[in-house]
């Protein structure tokens, strides 16, 4: 997903902030120079320039700070309270990083030209903070304003992005879960019980009837509670043990679930993942295991690609990669080696 907004504004990778940061610095001490018309005090406007220049960058730092992954997940309401609180902390850590600035430059600037430092910073506070406090709180407040309107709106355009990626995603999950293809599995598998095994048709049809309540009931939330994905995880990983009887194994080491959040069926549809495309036999069955790692829980099944592949258009995973990105701020991670495959999902809290 490309980033926008704010990402772009404060990402001190991009090489373009920085060049635009000195470009606006040159800008205003040139812009001083024609006002005043002369050239004389070249020491002072350089002075200027490297003052300008270092403090946005150090703003720009500490915006990175402040405003990174900026509430994702939450409603307007929510994003407006933590801006507007968020950013009264911002201006503050602003003005004293200015006032650092000021009097790390003065102290430098005294000891370049061989002066004493004992009265640089009594100085400045009885002859010069008056003169220095005025452009510097205007140009924090003038900056700061345009900088939250940016920084509200692209808030609540991932808001607004994340709802339309839940109500994709849930179309989509209703879709696969509720498709011919899955019924007629399931149908032919109940059929084939009934008369064989009707106390074991029985609780096939409990789980079968689970697995839609569940999804019924959440697919409409951003996140919920980890010890009730897992026991979806259970019913519907049963669904597909009873017709693959000792050809699926799946293990649930989760510690502590019950701390944390993930989106809803996240964790199914890496599990069906896995069933889809791999292929699974008594003497080399499929092997699943879930388990948490450094904050993420990690699916992860032995590689058993079967010799004629399902042509998978790989729309269920971005969505997935796209919609944790939007709730918790971090990517969803995939590794394959040549043994294994596993996909690592952010916890939530």
């Amino acid at each position: 997903m490309n980033k926008i907004g704010v990402d772009r504004l404060i990402n001190q990778r991009n090489l373009t902030i920085h060049i635009a940061i000195f470009l606006f610095s040159l800008g205003v001490i040139f812009i001083d120079i024609v006002n005043n018309s002369y050239f004389k005090y070249w020491k002072n406007y350089l002075g200027g320039f490297i003052l300008i220049f270092v403090q946005l960058e150090l703003f720009i730092l500490l915006a990175n700070v402040f405003f990174r992954d900026l509430a994702p997940g939450k409603t307007s309401a929510a994003i407006t309270r933590i801006v507007l609180s968020r950013f009264a902390l911002f201006l503050t850590a602003c003005f004293a990083v200015a006032l650092i600035v000021m009097l790390v430059y003065l102290h430098v600037e005294q000891l370049v030209a061989g002066g004493t430092l004992t009265h640089v910073a009594s100085d400045f506070f009885h002859v010069k903070f008056a003169a220095w406090f005025k452009p510097t709180i205007t140009g924090l407040l003038l900056g700061g304003v345009i900088f939250i309107i940016i920084l509200w709106q692209d808030a609540l355009k991932r808001e607004q992005k994340l709802r339309e990626e839940n109500l994709i995603f849930q179309n989509e999950t209703l879709i696969n879960q509720v498709n011919p293809h899955f019924l007629f599995n399931s149908l032919n598998t109940l059929s084939s019980l009934i008369n064989s095994k009707p106390e074991l048709a029985e609780q096939f049809i409990n789980k079968l009837s689970s697995i839609y309540r569940y999804i019924l009931e959440n697919i409409a939330r951003d996140k919920i509670p980890l010890p009730s994905e897992l026991a979806f995880i259970s019913d519907y990983f049963e669904l597909h043990k009873i017709s693959n009887d000792e050809k699926l194994f799946l293990t649930i080491e989760v510690p502590d679930a019950a701390m944390f959040k993930v989106p809803p069926v996240s964790l199914q549809t890496l599990v069906e993942n896995a069933i889809k495309h791999n292929k699974a036999t008594r003497k080399e069955p499929l092997n699943i295991s879930i388990f948490v790692e450094q904050n993420q829980i990690v699916v992860k099944n032995n590689l058993q690609r079967m010799s004629t592949q399902i042509k998978s258009t790989g729309i269920g995973l971005k969505n997935l990669a796209n919609r944790v990105k939007l709730i918790s701020g971090r990517d969803l991670m995939i590794e394959e080696t040549t043994a294994y495959y596993q996909v690592k999902v952010p916890l939530l809290v």
